[in-house]
């Protein structure tokens, strides 16, 4: 392989040069000043709203199709053969694992692993050897790599990387996303890191073209949503149970839960019930109160999940839920009742008019703009409630409305790094074999997959990506891409334009720049590309000039909208 050698302080230079601080800019697109977009801004529109950015020919094969015919299409993506996506999750084995075959392979050999350094600790108390190791490296130590539960974590990161690379069904990869963040759980927190393969691959991906209440209802009894906001545990108060349960055993459930072996863990949690009121359902300024959340924690006791040394899934623990009368939101629940509130309450909850709104908001945000038009937002939401909260109808009303394509919109999204990153891998007709070293990447951007902690989930708005130590990292990726040296993925930026132009410095900026950004580059960037490139020459000599373009355009303030 070619060495391309770079300036060492490049990415600096640009940030210093101002050329990342256009992103923080509020200053609308040059298309605003448009009053329609052509064929072409429609066909790159819909490619980077509806998907993660155009590959080389996207732009001319949605044009051959027709925008309302690709738009249509990836609204029914169970249509689309994927056999490239398909092919590359073959390798991943544990996406395919029950809950109880994960435990048995990585969680149960943790535990055991964790036991055996505690007899050790005991037995070698106060030598220098039980000293010489902290803890976690020793556990560590004990399990092979194949049975290490972050195994789990890497191999679903590498298939959601792969999936948006490479997948024929780009809106259905958006929208997984967009609601892996709307149901967020973080696997860093106990059982979660078995927990969360089946939460995506068996609760939110079958349902995202469904019907909302049938999503909602499915992450409220999934293991990994009951860990993660502590419901698992919520009990009811003892004089509100019909009967003095068997008390739980010590470590139910792993740490975090019940460590007292002769009392019920835990007693009311209202982290589940809150969470599902202002995140999942009305929003925070959705009509409900604090009395409502304890209402609501109430009709939710006893919804738990089976010990997983025992079981997998949901369980319902009748000898824990209140059974005195509740109140939530004006709707009554006499005493005596039992899991058919929750299930009642879920479904009021996902046919509020509140929740129609929230929704609504936060798919036009997703796919229209960071603040979107209030009026579309009723309209999407009034859709949602006519069709009994189906999902893929919400979504059409979003990607089909006027909205949609205004001039203003048009590349008036910054990208998050996941988006980013896998948008700039399609550009340059990318291969990732490995995932991982990207999947680091991502961590480096502040955006680890499926490692949120708070319950928000990542955000789909500009002001929380927007920071020097993120988009210098984005720089740093764009020319390790382009120059073919990121670990584990394949790119060739010298095949993108035609070889004459690559003997000229200037005409491989816009041979480039037509291939990566369909010829859309300010002349603020351009200049910048030209001094750098210049200083690049000098210090690289020629045979670094085409990476060093591609990579600096990927990083350009106009690659990092969408």
């Amino acid at each position: 392989m070619r060495t391309i050698l770079f300036p060492r302080r490049l990415p600096v230079l640009l940030a210093a040069a101002g050329l990342l601080a256009a992103l923080g800019s509020a200053a609308p697109s040059a298309s605003s000043e448009k009053t329609v977009l052509t064929d072409r801004e429609k066909a790159i529109h819909v490619l980077n709203r509806l998907g993660f950015g155009a590959r080389p020919g996207d732009v001319d094969r949605v044009l051959a199709m027709g925008i309302a015919a690709y738009i249509d299409r990836q609204l029914a993506p169970q249509w689309i053969a994927d056999p490239a996506a398909t092919e590359s999750l073959r390798r991943f084995p544990t996406l395919e694992w029950t809950e109880a075959q994960l435990f048995d392979k990585f969680e149960r050999p943790l535990r055991e692993a964790q036991r055996e350094r505690r007899r050790d600790q005991a037995m070698a108390e106060g030598t220098k050897s039980a000293a010489a190791l902290d803890e976690a490296e020793r556990i560590r130590r004990m399990i092979p790599p194949e049975n290490r539960p972050r195994r789990v974590l890497e191999e679903l990161s590498q298939a959601r990387i792969l999936r948006a690379t490479l997948s024929e069904r780009q809106l259905n990869e958006v929208l997984v996303d967009f609601w892996m963040n709307h149901f967020n759980v973080f696997a860093g927190k106990g059982l979660d890191r078995v927990f969360i393969t089946s939460f995506e691959e068996g609760v939110v991906r079958p349902r995202i073209w469904g019907r909302f209440e049938d999503l909602l209802l499915a992450t409220a009894m999934s293991p990994a949503m009951l860990f993660y906001l502590d419901n698992a545990q919520s009990v009811a108060d003892e004089a509100h149970r019909p009967a003095r349960p068997i008390p739980f055993r010590r470590g139910l459930f792993g740490r975090g839960g019940s460590a007292n072996p002769n009392r019920v863990p835990g007693g009311l949690n209202e982290n589940y019930a809150r969470e599902l009121l202002e995140l999942h359902t009305l929003g925070v300024d959705g009509g409900y109160t604090q009395k409502d959340v304890t209402e609501l924690a109430r009709v939710l006791t006893g919804w738990s999940l089976a010990r997983p040394e025992q079981a997998t899934g949901f369980v319902f623990r009748a000898p824990l839920h209140d059974i005195a009368p509740k109140t939530v939101l004006g709707m009554s629940f006499p005493a005596g009742g039992g899991i058919e509130e929750g299930e009642e309450m879920i479904r009021v909850l996902a046919h509020h008019a509140s929740t129609a709104r929230h929704i609504a908001f936060k798919l036009c945000q997703r796919l229209v703009a960071d603040d979107p038009p209030r009026e579309l937002v009723e309209r999407v939401a009034k859709r949602f409630l006519a069709t009994d909260g189906d999902l893929r109808e919400t979504v059409r009303a979003v990607v089909t409305s006027p909205e949609f394509f205004d001039p203003c919109h048009y590349r008036g999204k910054i990208k998050s790094p996941f988006e980013y990153v896998v948008s700039a891998i399609r550009a340059v007709g990318g291969i990732p074999d490995d995932a991982l070293p990207i999947a680091r990447q991502l961590a480096q951007m502040g955006e680890p997959l499926y490692l949120c902690q708070p319950p928000t989930g990542y955000s789909d708005t500009a002001q929380a990506w927007v920071n020097t130590g993120a988009l210098v990292a984005r720089l740093n990726f764009a020319l390790q891409l382009a120059a073919n040296r990121l670990p584990g993925t394949w790119a060739d930026t010298e095949r993108l334009i035609p070889p004459d132009s690559a003997k000229d410095t200037k005409k491989a900026v816009d041979a480039l720049s037509c291939a990566l950004m369909d010829g859309t580059l300010s002349a603020e960037t351009r200049e910048t590309l030209e001094k750098r490139v210049a200083d690049g020459q000098r210090i690289g000599g020629a045979n670094a000039q085409i990476p060093m373009i591609a990579g600096l355009i990927l990083g350009s303030p106009e690659f990092q909208k969408q």
